[in-house]
């Protein structure tokens, strides 16, 4: 059975929107060449994640802009979906953002990290308000895309509503240290909706990175298997470069028609204070900046 190739593209910016541009396009092209069908970058590919005692709007640049539609023009020569991330510039202020491009150059979406990070820098950014999945043609066929970005993962809400839209497949661009508890939760948020997730993290030459870009296949149980099997399918090293990941899309979704996770058996009226507004001890906090 023919599988879906995902590139991560594990790389190092080089501290300029158009060095970025240059690199991310030569790096797009050798996941093509390593037979990808998406290549994903990691978070706010743009200016490398570099928001630290400067303006944001310094960096931030036109969803439709020279950067972002030059990935669209790529993913159609290539014949390869692009997940490109930016600091976008937005008229209520900068914005942390995905657009994906199917293989046709098409824009399916651009997605706003909807949980910035407030207790940092981010909180001066403007949060986006909705969650996106789209249909991806690709040659295996359509496939449910939906993204989230680094800190949306912490959020199980994230993930499930995503799955709830239909996601089969999440992109998830990062920039931080992907250690034991933040990969544990990217393999929980794919196992109780029975969902793919792909991660990009940047390698570890960049500050507070560390790679170990990863994707987990959300298929926990197989009938020829007594117990459950590891949904782990790729866990990069710190090193740059690019690790493509084979998803046997049907045998997920085989497993969804089947198993009892995702929205099976869920009990949603008794779910009411998930969206209440309240924050109370001990999980008030200030922001910092």
């Amino acid at each position: 059975m023919d599988k879906l190739k995902i590139a991560l593209l594990q790389i190092s910016p080089l501290g300029d929107t158009r060095l970025n541009l240059t690199k991310g396009i030569e790096f797009c092209k050798r996941a093509k060449e390593m037979g990808a069908d998406i290549a994903l970058f990691p978070e706010m590919w743009s200016n490398g994640y570099n928001i630290y005692d400067r303006p944001f709007s310094d960096d931030a640049i036109d969803c439709d802009g020279e950067f972002v539609t030059a990935f669209g023009v790529l993913s159609r020569e290539l014949n390869m979906a692009i997940g490109i991330t930016f600091l976008e510039k937005y008229p209520s202020g900068s914005r942390n953002s995905m657009t994906l491009f199917d293989r046709f150059g098409k824009k399916l979406f651009t997605y706003a990290k909807v949980h910035t990070c407030d207790f940092s820098v981010e909180c001066a950014l403007t949060a986006g308000e909705e969650f996106c999945v789209s249909d991806l043609d690709t040659r295996l066929g359509k496939i449910k895309v939906g993204a989230m970005i680094c800190y949306d993962r912490e959020f199980p809400e994230s993930a499930r509503i995503l799955m709830l839209k239909g996601a089969e497949l999440i992109l998830v661009p990062n920039a931080c240290p992907m250690e034991i508890n933040r990969l544990s939760q990217l393999r929980g948020r794919a196992y109780e909706n029975m969902c793919a997730i792909a991660t990009c993290n940047y390698p570890e030459s960049v500050p507070d990175c560390n790679g170990r870009s990863s994707v987990f296949d959300g298929v926990a149980y197989l009938p020829e298997l007594d117990g459950s099997r590891d949904t782990c399918i790729l866990e990069a090293d710190g090193k740059e470069g690019i690790f493509v990941a084979e998803l046997d899309i049907e045998m997920l979704r085989l497993y969804r028609e089947k198993e009892v996770h995702g929205n099976a058996f869920r009990r949603p009226s008794l779910y009411s204070p998930i969206t209440e507004n309240k924050v109370e001890y001990p999980f008030i906090r200030q922001r910092q900046f």
